[in-house]
């Protein structure tokens, strides 16, 4: 179950979030939690880029949602 919380922003934090919010088709709630859930596991994995957890949590998603497919080595066609 979620529970409401209430975080004050500065006003320039605030507006960039809105405008990635939008800019993603996400509500300002949906983009925060984003930004809350890539940073946790920023902390957890400190010797990881940003950019590889991402991509990695993109492929997660991709194979939950049946988008995967399995790779074949040594195949060239």
């Amino acid at each position: 179950m979620s529970k409401v919380l209430t975080i004050r922003l500065p006003e320039d934090i605030e507006n960039k979030i809105r405008i990635k919010a939008k800019l993603k088709h996400r509500s300002v709630s949906g983009q925060i939690k984003k930004y809350i859930s890539e940073a946790m596991i920023c902390e957890e994995n400190p010797d990881l880029p940003l950019g590889f957890i991402k991509e990695t949590l993109e492929a997660k998603a991709e194979i939950e949602a049946g988008l995967g497919v399995e790779y074949k080595f040594g195949t060239i066609k």
